[in-house]
């Protein structure tokens, strides 16, 4: 009888307990997630043309990718030309604003409808981006 209570003894206490480990790989796993800063892409490869006056727009909810053959992307997906005005004005909060990367070998007639489009659906914050010169 003795000897049963000591074989389920010792059972018991050869388990490794892992809750404390579970614990701290949850907390780490949320550290990581809150760090974390999503980067948004357009979709496309797009070579912007270079700016000395160039800066970063932190307020930018909706990326519109112009390509040199002339397809518009907005946010990966893309979109007729004349529906572009539709489809970020929807996508589009009061304070964020839309950031439109024209490839360096897009027409700028392209580019000009595709503004004109956004403020004629009541986007007010539109800029085009640039990668700052090296020199």
């Amino acid at each position: 009888m003795r000897r049963r209570r000591s074989l389920e003894a010792d059972a018991d206490s050869n388990e490794v307990n892992l809750t404390p480990m579970l614990d701290v790989v949850f907390i780490m796993l949320i550290f990581f997630i809150v760090t974390t800063s999503f980067i948004k892409e357009s979709g496309v490869e797009i070579e912007r043309p270079e700016s000395s006056a160039a800066s970063p727009r932190p307020d930018t909810q909706v990326l519109v990718a112009l390509t040199p053959e002339g397809a518009v992307w907005v946010d990966g997906n893309p979109v007729d030309t004349h529906r572009v005005g539709q489809k970020v004005a929807g996508m589009v909060s009061d304070d964020g604003g839309v950031v439109i990367q024209a490839d360096r070998d897009s027409t700028t007639g392209l580019l000009i409808e595709v503004m004109d489009r956004l403020k004629q659906a009541g986007v007010e914050q539109v800029a085009v981006a640039a990668s700052r010169e090296t020199s």
